[in-house]
C-alpha cells in the first residue's frame, strides 16, 4: 500500500540552474497517478526555504494535511477526484462537471502566456532561448496576436507584412514564423485553436544575404597588421577561426588538450558543435596554429557582442568592404577550402554540418577556381 503524504518542494522543473529561480510548491501525494502541484511563486536557491515556510504556504499545507488525514480516517478512496471534492467543495465540483460538458470557448486565452510556458517547459540553450524569446517579444510588438482567437489566416497575414517593414531579412522574418508556427500548431493538434492558420498561408523563406568572404590576401593583410590589446586578440581569434571554420562559440570552449589529435605533422579538432551537437574533424592550418602558441595554447574570452564591436573596428581600420563578424571567418574557411580543391563533403564536415545544403550557403565558389577547373577540362577534352 502506498504512503500518501503532503510537503513543500523546490525547483521541480530544474529551472534554477539555468534561470536563477525555481517554483516552490505544495505537493499532494496520494499515489503514482494521484498528486496534485499548487505553485507558491519562485525563489532563488537561497530564498526558496523562507518563502515554504510563510504563512500563505503553511495555512496550505495544514489545510491539505487535514483532508488526507480525514480521506483515510473515513477510508475514501485515495484519488484526487476525492481529494479535490474535499478541498474545492461540492458546489464548486459540480459546476466544474457542468462547465466539462460545454464546448470550451479558448477565444480569449492569452497566446503570449501560451509561448512563455512552453517555453520553459523547453529544455534549451541559453542562445537558442534568447531567439525565441525575441520571437515572442516581436508578437507582442505586433500587438494582434495576443489571444486564440487572433491566431487566423488573415492575422498571420498582417504580421507577416508588419515584419516585412525593411529593416529585418526575409530569413529573419521566416524565422519568426518558424518558431511561432511551432507553439501554434501545438495548440491545434490539441485541440485549443479550431485550425493551424499557417496550413491555409503560404509564406516563402526568401534568400540569404550573401556575405562576402575575405580573400586569402585580406586574411594575410589582417594577420599581418599591428593591433594592440583587445583588438589584437579579437583579431586572432578571428584569424584562427578563419584557419579552422570554427565558430564563435566554438572558440570560446575550445580545449586542447581534449579536442585536438596529431595526425602526421598537422593538429586536427575533433570535437562537437555547441549549437548543434554535430561532431566535426577539422585541421589547424599554420596561421590558426600561430594564434594557439602566442596564447601558450588557451585562446583569449570575450563576448561575442563585445568580440563584433572590435571587428568593426578592425574592418575600418584594415578598409574593407566587407561587413565583419565570426560569421565572415567561417565563411572565409569554406570558400577557401573549396578554393583549394577540398571535396564539399569534406568541408562539410570540416564545418559540422549535417546537410551540404548548409555548407553551400557558406561556401562561395570563386570565379578563379571555375577557370581554373575549366582549363583543366578543356585540356582534358582536347
Amino acid at each position: 500500500m502506498e504512503k500518501q503524504f503532503v510537503d513543500v518542494i523546490y525547483d521541480r522543473r530544474k529551472l534554477a540552474a539555468k534561470r536563477g529561480k525555481g517554483y516552490v510548491e505544495v505537493r499532494v501525494y496520494l499515489g503514482r497517478n494521484e498528486r496534485k502541484y499548487f505553485p507558491m511563486g519562485m525563489a532563488s536557491p537561497d530564498e526558496w526555504e523562507t518563502l515554504a515556510a510563510s504563512e500563505e504556504v503553511t495555512q496550505l499545507l495544514r489545510k491539505c494535511k487535514k483532508i488526507v488525514t480525514a480521506m483515510d480516517v473515513l477510508d475514501e478512496e485515495m484519488t484526487m477526484d476525492n481529494f479535490n471534492l474535499h478541498f474545492y467543495g461540492e458546489e464548486v465540483m459540480q459546476k466544474k462537471e457542468e462547465e466539462k460538458t460545454k464546448e470550451p470557448d479558448n477565444s480569449k486565452k492569452s497566446f503570449l502566456t501560451y509561448m512563455e510556458l512552453a517555453l520553459d517547459a523547453e529544455d534549451l540553450r541559453e542562445g537558442t532561448r534568447k531567439h525565441k524569446i525575441c520571437a515572442i517579444e516581436t508578437v507582442r510588438t505586433f500587438g494582434k496576436l495576443n489571444t486564440y482567437g487572433d491566431l487566423t489566416p488573415k492575422n498571420i497575414i498582417a504580421f507577416d507584412n508588419w515584419l516585412h517593414d525593411g529593416t529585418r531579412t526575409d530569413v529573419t522574418c521566416y524565422g519568426y514564423h518558424k518558431k511561432i508556427h511551432k507553439w501554434v500548431r501545438q495548440l491545434y493538434q490539441m485541440g485549443e485553436i479550431p485550425q493551424d492558420p499557417y496550413q491555409v498561408v503560404t509564406l516563402k523563406r526568401g534568400k540569404c544575404r550573401e556575405r562576402e568572404p575575405l580573400t586569402e590576401l585580406e586574411l594575410k593583410l589582417m594577420r599581418n597588421y599591428k593591433f594592440e590589446g583587445k583588438l589584437a586578440r579579437v583579431r586572432d581569434l578571428f584569424i584562427f577561426a578563419a584557419y579552422t571554420g570554427l565558430s564563435f562559440c566554438d572558440t570560446q570552449t575550445f580545449d586542447f588538450e581534449s579536442m585536438t589529435k596529431k595526425e602526421g605533422k598537422m593538429y586536427y579538432i575533433d570535437g562537437s558543435r555547441i549549437k548543434t551537437d554535430t561532431k566535426f574533424f577539422t585541421p589547424i592550418l599554420s596561421p590558426a596554429m600561430k594564434v594557439l602558441e602566442k596564447y601558450d595554447y588557451q585562446l583569449p574570452k570575450i563576448s561575442n557582442q563585445k568580440a563584433n564591436d572590435y571587428l568593426h573596428v578592425i574592418q575600418m581600420e584594415l578598409h574593407f568592404r566587407q561587413k565583419l563578424t565570426f560569421h565572415v571567418a567561417r565563411h572565409s574557411f569554406a570558400t577557401m577550402a573549396l578554393a583549394h580543391d577540398v571535396p564539399i563533403e569534406n568541408v562539410a564536415r570540416m564545418l559540422g554540418h549535417q546537410d551540404i545544403k548548409t555548407t553551400q550557403i557558406y561556401a562561395k565558389v570563386l570565379r578563379t577556381t571555375i577557370e581554373r577547373h575549366a582549363t583543366a577540362l578543356q585540356r582534358s577534352i582536347s
